[in-house]
Order: C-alpha cells, then structure tokens, then sequence
C-alpha cells in the first residue's frame, strides 16, 4: 500500500513536472531574425510586430552588401529577413539564396507599393523581394563652414577640404561616382573608362581623411568632417540635431538604388518573415519608420502621412530636375571581378 502510494505521488509529481515544461514551451515566443543596414527600421515598428505577433525580432547589422553575401555564403547567421540592395539581388538568386515570396501573405505589399518604382528594382514583379527603400549617394557638407559650393563630385580635389573629408567605403558607390564625373555610366564595364574612374578615385582618395560607411554621420554633426559622400537618408538623420548640414545632388550625375526585404532559403519562420514585411507597408507604419530613417520607401499611401518637415526635405525626395541626374545601378555579373581589382587598386594607392 506504501509502495502503491509513493508510486502514484511519484507520477502525480512527473506529470506535474510535464506540465510545466509543456507551459514554458508554450511561453515560448518565436523569434524572428533580421539582417539590415544600421538605424535601418524604427524601434517603434518592431516593438508593434513583436506585440501584434507575439513574437520577438533580433536585428543583426552588415555595413556592405559585400559583407551581408560573405556571411550568408558562408551558412552564418539563420536570418529569417535580409536587407540587400537591388544590384546585389541577381547573385542572391542565382546561387538560390533567397526564396520566391508567397503574395497570399502580402496583402499590404499589393495594395500600398507605389509602382512608379518598378525600374528602381531588380524584379518589377516582386517574385523574390519587396522593395524597402530608395537611396540615393550624393554629398552632405557643412553649409555654414563652406557655404556657396557648386554640387559636384570634384570637391573631392579642393584642397580646403583636405582630411576633413570622406569617401563611402564601397567599390559600387566611390567608382560609380568617379565614373559618372567622366561622364561614362556608373555601371560602365569597359577597362578603359574603370582605370580612368580609378586614377581620378585616386586623387580624390589623396585629400580625404578615410573611407567611412557610418562615422561620417557623427563626423559631420560634430563638424570633424566637412565634405562626405553619403547616403541620402542618413544625412536625413543628422539634421535632427545639426541642422547646418545640408545633401546635394551632384550635377555629374549620381547612384541610385534601393535596398529590399527578402526571405533567404535558410530562414526559419517563413511565415513570419512574410507578416514583417508586410507589416512594414502598413501606411501608418510606412510613414513612421520613412520619417525616422531618411528614406524613402515606396509606400504611396504613406505619403500624405508624413510631416511637411519631411515631404519636403529633397533628401527624401529629389526634384525632377535632380531625379532626372539619377543612374540605377545594376548587377554587373563577371564585370564584378573588374571592378573589385580596381577597388583594390584605389585603397592600396598611397
């Protein structure tokens, strides 16, 4: 009889222990990986998905597309959403990286996404990616330390900006723009137009303080910088608080593109990653997160929806006159490996 008790407090004790497993399994809320650019999505919008969905989102951060491929290549990371921009997305879906997207899931996507934008993107279809913003590089400068200057690239060359300047570390971005100071396409993959990109890169390279992809914004605001290519957005952000730094269109021409949300072929929660990115067009939610980055996303509800402060803000978005100056950039395929020996040609110059 003792022995029939002790066995039964005994089950009543596993089962009880059961039990709690199961409840904290149940507690459990799945999480969702993000892999962007950073300062890239507003807290706000991911503490409303984590709540609506129950879930929580962890943001990892890459400051080149070069970086982002080199870490998923390598089966780093389990992401579940990825922010590539659109001349990096043909690679992604060759080497079968990223998966199509199911539109069932995407309701907002297909109500909301402002179609003037299909040739912005890699896929006007959609069947791959959703388009998060468009960028555009130009220069911001400290307008009250160097005020009256004419928008062009060659101000790279003007010695009153000697090491208080910057270059975006990236091959498409400095190239494209010494490209387009020649007046060639910033996608050009003749030889001969890229050596001459690179020999003018050079001589920009020798008056600058360092090719920067995220301290220039802390630099220009403290005004150790002066001059600095920068992403359109990002200038957007340093006006909140130095309102002396202004961004201008350079009147060779300059790099457009837009970085977009995909689901890679890794990912664990597909169906999560598709609620974010349609959650992330939601008007309201759109306006919101294109005030707090800088740029723009192509939400065409959202619009209206945004403080005048910000729909007027040309960083945003561009006059006719400057958006007509805009080159798309593209996959450059085998080129690629052009361009990367004259990237490494430009940083080991002296």
């Amino acid at each position: 009889m003792l022995l029939s008790i002790r066995s039964s407090a005994r089950l009543a004790l596993l089962s009880f222990v059961a039990l709690l497993g199961l409840a904290g399994c149940a507690a459990r809320k799945p999480v969702l990986f993000v892999y962007t650019w950073s300062d890239y999505i507003d807290p706000a919008l991911v503490a409303a998905f984590e709540k609506q969905y129950a879930c929580t989102v962890k943001i990892d951060t890459f400051d080149t597309n070069e970086a982002m491929y080199a870490k998923l290549r390598a089966g780093g990371g389990g992401y579940d959403v990825i922010f590539p921009s659109t001349f990096f997305l043909k690679m992604l879906v060759d080497s079968k990286m990223i998966q199509p997207l199911n539109h069932n899931l995407l309701p907002n996507v297909a109500n909301n996404f402002d179609r003037r934008f299909r040739d912005k993107i890699y896929d006007g279809s959609l069947t791959y990616t959703v388009p998060y913003t468009i960028f555009y590089t130009g220069l911001a400068f400290r307008k009250d330390k160097a005020p009256g200057l004419t928008p062009s690239w060659n101000l790279y060359l003007d010695p009153r900006f000697k090491g208080r300047a910057t270059l975006i570390g990236d091959m498409r971005m400095t190239i494209g723009a010494a490209l387009k100071t020649l007046g060639y396409s910033l996608n050009s993959t003749n030889v001969v137009e890229l050596e001459q990109a690179r020999d003018l890169a050079i001589k920009w390279k020798a008056n600058i303080a360092r090719f920067e992809n995220e301290a220039y914004k802390t630099g220009l605001a403290s005004s150790e910088f002066l001059l600095c290519m920068a992403y359109s957005g990002d200038i957007v952000q340093v006006q909140e608080e130095a309102p002396d730094v202004t961004f201008v269109y350079p009147k060779e021409g300059y790099p457009c593109s837009c970085d977009e949300m995909a689901i890679p072929t890794t990912a664990r929660h597909v169906e999560l990653a598709h609620r974010f990115i349609d959650f992330v067009y939601a008007p309201e939610w759109a306006a919101k997160n294109i005030c707090y980055t800088g740029f723009c996303s192509p939400v065409a509800p959202a619009y209206a929806k945004i403080p005048p402060k910000y729909r007027n803000n040309p960083a945003i978005f561009p006059s006719d006159e400057d958006l007509n100056r805009a080159e798309v950039m593209r996959y450059l395929g085998e080129a690629s490996a052009l361009y990367t020996r004259i990237w490494d040609e430009i940083k080991a110059s002296e």
